[in-house]
C-alpha cells in the first residue's frame, strides 16, 4: 500500500509499504480524511520525546483520522466491513495507577496512532475494536476528521469547569481554538474570541463568538475589561501556544477565576507566580482527551451544535500530501485552518 512515512526529523517520504494485518480484537480500516494539525509539522521537523521520533522511526502519521471497516480480527463484534468510525486516537493502558484512577489522559503508557503507532496517512490502517466510535449518517467523513481536535476543545471546556452564562476568552482562534468557541457556545458560556489574524477573527464571529478583540492591539486587556464590567472573565481558555500568551492569560483571568492552558510551547516563557496566588486564581492544564471525551465530540458534531466545515481549508489525494499538505503548513503566512488529505474514496 502507499503511504507517507516519517523516517526522523525533515524527513517524510511517500512510499510504498506493507499492508498491515488486523489482529484480534483489532479493525483494519480505510482512512477515509485525515488532518495535519501543528503537533505533526513539530514532529516532522524537529522529532521529540516519544511518538513521531527518530526513538521510533519510521512509522505513519496521522491521528486526526477516521474511516470504513475493511476486515476485522479474532474475536471482534459489533464491526462488519464497510461499517463508518472514529478512530479514538488515545488508547491508554488501562492499568496504571493514573488508569484506575480515571485520569486516562495522562496514562504515561498510552498508545496514540499517528504518533506511537501507524496513523491514519495511508491506505489501510489497523487500530483496536475498543478504540472505535461508529460515526452517525449525519456526519460526513470530511467533517469527521476534524472531531479529534473537537475532543482536544471538549477537554479543556470540560476542564474548565464553565457554567451557563459564563464569560469565556479564547486566546488563540486557529482550528482548536475556534473549536473551544463552539463548544463553550454549546455549554452556554458568552465567549470573546481574540488573535492577532484578522481571518481569524472573522471565523471566530462566523462561528458565534459574542466579542472578538485583536490580541496584541495595546489596549486588549482594557478591552476585555470593559466587556465584563471592570471584573475580567470568570474562565480564559489558551489555545495559541505563543511564548507570551500563557502569561496574559492568566493576567487577563478575573480574580478567583480559571485560566485552562491547551497551547503548548517549547519556549519558557517568565512567569510571575503572585499574578496566581495573591487572585487566588486557579491555572488548569488540558492535553488530548479522556475517558468519554470523543464520543462527546462525535454527538456535538453529529448535533450540528459544532461546525467543522468552515475550518476545511483543503482536502488533497494521499499522493500530494507532502507537498501541498506538510509543505503549505510551513508557509509563514498562516492561510489555513485545516488541511485534510484523503487516502482513500468512501
Amino acid at each position: 500500500m502507499k503511504a507517507i512515512v516519517y523516517h526522523g526529523p525533515m524527513d517524510l517520504r511517500y512510499e510504498e509499504v506493507s499492508d498491515p494485518m488486523a489482529d484480534a480484537g483489532e479493525v483494519l480500516l480505510r482512512p477515509m480524511f485525515t488532518g495535519i494539525c501543528a503537533t505533526d509539522i513539530e514532529k516532522w521537523q524537529h522529532g521529540g520525546r516519544g511518538g513521531i521520533s527518530g526513538e521510533k522511526a519510521p512509522v505513519i502519521p496521522g491521528h486526526e483520522t477516521n474511516g470504513q471497516v475493511e476486515s476485522v480480527g479474532l474475536g471482534v463484534k459489533g464491526f462488519a466491513r464497510g461499517d463508518r468510525v472514529m478512530v479514538n486516537n488515545v488508547w491508554p493502558c488501562g492499568a496504571c495507577f493514573w488508569c484506575r484512577r480515571g485520569q486516562h489522559s495522562v496514562c504515561p503508557r498510552q498508545q496514540n496512532c499517528g504518533l506511537t503507532t501507524d496513523g491514519g496517512l495511508a491506505e489501510l490502517m489497523k487500530w483496536p475494536a475498543s478504540q472505535l466510535i461508529r460515526l452517525p449518517d449525519s456526519v460526513e467523513h470530511d467533517e469527521a476528521a476534524l472531531i479529534e481536535p473537537t475532543t482536544v476543545a471538549v477537554r479543556a471546556v470540560r476542564r474548565s469547569g464553565v457554567k451557563v452564562g459564563d464569560r469565556v476568552a479564547v486566546v488563540g482562534c486557529g482550528t482548536v481554538g475556534l473549536l473551544v468557541l463552539q463548544v463553550l457556545k454549546a455549554a452556554g458560556a458568552v465567549v470573546t474570541a481574540l488573535d492577532v489574524r484578522a481571518q481569524s477573527l472573522d471565523m471566530a464571529t462566523r462561528l458565534g463568538a459574542d466579542h472578538t478583540v485583536v490580541s496584541n492591539s495595546p489596549d486588549a486587556g482594557s478591552q476585555l475589561l470593559d466587556l465584563t464590567g471592570g471584573i475580567g472573565h470568570d474562565v480564559v481558555v489558551e489555545t495559541a501556544g505563543a511564548p507570551t500568551t500563557a502569561r496574559l492569560s492568566i493576567n487577563w483571568t478575573r480574580r478567583g477565576g480559571t485560566t485552562v492552558l491547551v497551547g503548548g510551547t517549547s519556549e519558557s516563557p517568565p512567569m510571575n507566580f503572585s499574578e496566581i496566588v495573591g487572585p487566588e486564581k486557579t491555572v488548569v492544564g488540558s492535553v488530548a482527551a479522556g475517558t468519554g471525551d470523543m464520543q462527546i465530540a462525535v454527538d456535538l458534531v453529529a448535533r450540528k451544535l459544532v461546525d467543522t466545515r468552515p475550518l476545511i481549508t483543503a482536502r488533497i489525494p494521499l499522493a500530494r500530501g507532502i507537498e501541498e499538505g506538510f509543505n503549505r503548513m510551513l508557509k509563514p503566512e498562516k492561510d489555513v485552518f485545516r488541511i485534510l488529505i484523503q487516502p482513500n474514496k468512501p
